[in-house]
């Protein structure tokens, strides 16, 4: 009895070890890419017969069944985004690393300086705007490009920076820009976009200086090409560049907006008819800094529908000085306003900062700012004309003008080569309104004052300046 006792005891744990036994549960390491190390798990049969898992710790009587299976789910939802989230960054990456280069040799450019490579370039442009990714245009260098006049149309489907190691050489042939005289090198309607290398960009003017009739009054007056022209662009860099002997102007920012203009350096011969350095019209936001200008024209100007032009660190001579107008032509209506001007030397220029205007014409020229500027031998260093006229004989005099109104000049000095130092011309319908002029010191020859001539002007304010304002 004892003994069928002890053996059915045995029995029963024995029973118990193998239901305990098939009843645990099997333990394993897993590798967890959130923490990066090893933690312990163990895998846990639910009543909905599935393997879950769960860290040590976590007590399952606590919580419903479908509670780790949750957390497991959002686990992978986890490691999934994660996993994505890396994998749209690597692919950003790859973007960002995708870079198309487009040499214009490999289009069949010989840049060797009398073979036309205006096709290879067209065909090499066609090539860069239709690229889904960033494109690299290159142009050599050490070498030579023939241009005829080529229009580098958008809009593009990626960002194109342009790098011009080489020369860019305009044909001297006229007849080849019998199609349009007005532009050589034409960039229209392709947004961001960036042209620099450290290149020269050549107009190959001298055929043109020399038949125009600034220079021979026997022949009629004709447009010339402007070298280079963007038109309709918006966010753009031009830097790194020099731009030299333009058939007329040497370069023209037309309705773009967004533009930086940076270290260029821009030069023709102080006798260059009609060669603009930088030319601004109906064009907002564009800042132009640390450049150098010295050619037959303005240095810079700045004409109708242009806003928000910043100008820092210009170097300006030989040439016209820095201009705003002309405005009002042909009894048009002109705006311009927010101009700053900011440091600044001018040299040997023939006006120094102007404002000039016809008279018959509408609109306003307001919110301009000179300041921190140095003048050198200078003639007409300060100077507003409302009464402009660039013709032989005397312009009809007008009722109505272009409204010229505050102006500011500030720390403003250097020396005056006539006698007359500052002369504001204004309307007298539309006289000059808030003209302020402070920290202002000129001097003539031989450290002599000279004169100052103050006409038409409401609301004149001056403080420390030489030559006297009236009193």
């Amino acid at each position: 009895m004892i003994l069928l006792r002890n053996l059915f005891i045995l029995f029963t744990i024995f029973v118990i070890i193998t239901i305990s036994l098939s009843s645990c549960n099997s333990i394993k390491f897993l590798d967890n890419d959130d923490d990066d190390h090893h933690i312990l798990r163990e895998t846990h049969r639910d009543h909905h017969n599935m393997n879950i898992e769960r860290e040590f710790g976590y007590d399952f009587q606590a919580y419903p069944s479908n509670y780790f299976n949750t957390i497991l789910e959002d686990n992978n939802n986890l490691q999934s985004s994660r996993f994505h989230r890396f994998k749209n960054l690597e692919e950003n990456d790859e973007e960002e690393a995708k870079v198309t280069t487009i040499n214009v040799d490999s289009f069949g450019a010989k840049g060797d300086g009398s073979t036309d490579d205006t096709n290879a370039f067209q065909k090499a442009w066609k090539e860069a705007c239709s690229s889904s990714t960033t494109v690299n245009f290159v142009v050599s260098q050490n070498k030579k490009y023939l241009l005829k006049p080529i229009k580098f149309s958008g809009p593009c489907k990626s960002s194109i920076t342009m790098q011009i190691y080489g020369t860019l050489l305009a044909s001297d042939d006229t007849s080849d820009y019998s199609k349009d005289t007005r532009h050589w090198l034409l960039i229209d309607s392709v947004q961001n976009f960036v042209v620099g290398g450290a290149g020269v960009i050549n107009g190959n003017g001298k055929i043109w200086w020399q038949n125009s009739c600034k220079i021979n009054k026997n022949l009629p007056c004709k447009h010339a090409p402007t070298a280079l022209t963007f038109y309709n662009c918006n966010n753009l860099k031009v830097k790194d560049l020099k731009i030299e002997d333009a058939q007329q102007m040497h370069l023209a920012f037309e309705r773009c907006s967004s533009v930086v203009v940076s270290s260029l350096v821009v030069s023709a011969p102080a006798t260059s008819p009609n060669t603009d350095g930088i030319h601004i019209t109906n064009t907002q936001n564009i800042q132009i800094s640390d450049t150098t200008i010295g050619t037959g024209d303005d240095c810079i100007s700045i004409v109708s529908g242009s806003q928000k032009v910043v100008a820092t660190g210009i170097t300006c001579g030989p040439g016209h000085g820095i201009s705003i107008g002309s405005l009002g032509a042909g009894n048009a209506e002109a705006h311009v306003s927010d101009i700053t001007v900011d440091g600044a030397k001018l040299s040997g220029t023939t006006n120094g900062l102007r404002i000039k205007t016809y008279q018959g014409g509408c609109g306003s020229a307001s919110n301009i700012k000179f300041q921190n500027v140095v003048m050198n031998d200078v003639k007409n260093p300060i100077i507003i004309d409302q009464n402009y006229c660039d013709q032989e004989s005397p312009c009809k005099e007008q009722d109505s003008a272009v409204q010229v109104k505050n102006v500011i000049y500030e720390n403003i000095k250097g020396t005056s080569a006539p006698k007359e130092a500052i002369n504001f011309n204004c309307s007298k319908n539309f006289p000059c309104q808030g003209i302020l002029l402070e920290n202002v010191k000129l001097l003539g020859e031989n450290s002599e004052t000279p004169n100052a001539n103050w006409n038409n002007i409401d609301k004149l304010t001056c403080h420390n300046v030489s030559p006297e304002c009236p009193k």
